[in-house]
């Protein structure tokens, strides 16, 4: 009889995957680095869980430097994971979802899904607006979640925390060399 992988199996091994690089990005036309309450939680957050975070940066609205840093991150080995946040809103210049869905090359559908789930909990119908997105690019998990601190608590700890390191196994287990 044939045993068929489980969800316990791939995140037993999963458990393995250790630290991972993480790049996060706030994307923002009023935040700095010293008001970037959002950016200091999620790296908080990342280090408290054991990760290493090789880019940090706060970034305005602007389509050609978001894409341009989203594509050093691709590009650079050290980073394994890559969170924005800031700029998924409905306004005009809210320009994160289009820039990053035209680097994705899968999305994770239910992490947006999800998110939006648990967002409703906590703000009603409001969550409709959120546009928040996960999705893979050159062997690495991007997810594009709202800028509001209460957003970035709820992705960080209901979603990308506990699913980082099972979801970058699962995009490399069959690159690696056994």
């Amino acid at each position: 009889m044939s045993h068929e992988s489980s969800f316990q199996d791939h995140a037993a091994a999963a458990s393995h995957v250790g630290s991972l690089g993480f790049a996060v990005i706030t994307l923002s036309d009023t935040r700095s680095d010293a008001t970037d309450m959002s950016g200091k939680f999620i790296k908080n957050a990342l280090t408290e869980a054991g990760h290493t975070i090789p880019l940090y940066r706060v970034l305005k609205e602007d389509r050609v430097k978001i894409k341009t840093t989203l594509q050093d991150c691709l590009a650079d080995p050290q980073i394994n994971v890559v969170i924005t946040n800031g700029g998924t809103g409905i306004a005009s210049r809210d320009s994160t979802i289009e820039v990053l869905s035209s680097v994705l090359e899968k999305q994770l559908d239910g992490f947006g899904e999800l998110f939006r789930m648990l967002s409703y909990q906590e703000i009603g119908p409001a969550a409709m607006m959120s546009r928040a997105i996960g999705g893979i690019a050159k062997n690495r998990v991007l997810f594009a979640i709202p800028g509001s601190t209460n957003a970035v608590r709820l992705a960080m700890e209901k979603l990308i925390l506990p699913q980082a390191g099972h979801i970058y196994w699962e995009l490399n287990k069959h690159l690696r060399v056994t």
